[in-house]
């Protein structure tokens, strides 16, 4: 027999949800805007912010349940999947969805973003020689960045995976330990190695023995050069733990079989460890081609954009911060926005064709 509706324990369900949604939201904007509420004391505003992160979250989902177990039976039992995934949703739409919108929307008004100019900020960023300089840095950066970044994860995993336990070990986690650094600690590290202050000094020209301001040297955009090993040394860490466990994974008999068939190393490598790992090496790939379009600690911190290593990113920080133009600035992320969605869009459709082998 079918369970009946229940109208006041879902009237009771529906309420709480409103009451602890308001509550939630009203919450953390309080310690967005009103910190003096607190003291500010910021250890009392984390642990406010993780009681209602956690403690909220859990009577959010409570009341959710009350809610949907009130209703009809059948209809109870087709609701709750989406009832348990709509804060997700929201959150999404909240976090992600809107700024979009609203960002595309500032694209075509004016720099307080009070009054709409139409393609305006667009035909200024077109009609800007620099923009198109940071197009082509960025292009130079997708081209070169992620390849090397995978392929030396992928010949770091091969080796690494051949040494002993304790050699395994070690060898990865120094190489892995560049990935606990922060983008600006990384770029004043590698700073002081490319250049100094004083030109007479740093790693590179002592090992030179030349006296050269390498970081201002746009000549054939060798400083952008010398900025991509930055980002190569950090993710080469990432790219070789995902690797590797991903070679790991390749079955033994698959390997012996090959050797019996009388192939050497070289071709047990590109024509059985490859194929069978490719999926991890689009996903290494992918991962690292939008992280190199979103580019932007290294350059800020080492040139900010001058000396010709201008990119999307940068530029978009200069325009809102530094020139106070945000309908140019909007603008610049909306193309940001129209390179990054093919690649999601292809990284989607590889990740379905993988599930459905």
């Amino acid at each position: 027999m079918a369970r009946p509706a229940r109208p006041l324990r879902a009237i009771w369900g529906f309420a709480g949800i409103v009451i602890v949604g308001w509550l939630l939201g009203n919450g953390f904007l309080s310690l967005a805007y009103h910190p003096e509420w607190y003291g500010h004391n910021r250890i009392l505003m984390a642990l406010v912010g993780i009681v209602l992160g956690i403690g909220g979250s859990a009577l959010l989902f409570y009341c959710i349940n009350v809610f949907v177990e009130s209703l009809p039976q059948r209809l109870a039992q087709g609701l709750i999947p989406y009832a348990f995934l709509l804060p997700a949703f929201a959150l999404i739409t909240l976090m992600l969805l809107y700024p979009t919108v609203q960002t595309i929307n500032y694209s075509f008004a004016n720099n307080n973003s009070t009054q709409y100019v139409g393609l305006r900020n667009y035909q200024a960023i077109f009609g800007d020689p620099a923009f198109w300089s940071a197009l082509v840095n960025n292009a130079l950066w997708l081209l070169i960045v992620p390849a090397v970044t995978v392929a030396i994860g992928l010949v770091v995993a091969l080796f690494a995976d051949r040494l002993s336990a304790s050699g395994e070990k070690y060898s990865k986690s120094l190489i892995f330990l560049p990935m606990a650094i922060s983008f600006v600690a990384a770029s004043t590290i590698w700073g002081r190695m490319i250049y100094d202050a004083n030109p007479k000094l740093g790693l590179l020209n002592a090992i030179l023995g030349t006296e050269n301001d390498w970081i201002r040297m746009g000549e054939g955009r060798l400083n952008s050069f010398l900025m991509m090993i930055i980002l190569i040394w950090m993710q080469t860490g990432f790219a070789m733990v995902l690797l590797s466990s991903a070679i790991k994974n390749v079955p033994d008999e698959t390997l012996e079989a090959a050797r019996l068939d009388g192939a050497n190393e070289r071709q047990i490598f590109f024509q059985v460890i490859v194929p069978q790992i490719k999926g991890t090496v689009l996903t290494v790939f992918i991962t690292v081609v939008i992280l190199v379009l979103k580019v932007f600690d290294i350059i800020y911190v080492l040139t900010n954009g001058q000396n010709n290593t201008n990119v999307i990113a940068v530029m978009f920080f200069d325009e809102l911060f530094t020139a106070g133009r945000a309908g140019r600035a909007s603008a610049i992320v909306v193309v940001l926005l129209l390179l990054v969605t093919p690649i999601l869009i292809y990284q989607v459709r590889a990740y379905r064709k993988e599930a459905a082998r």
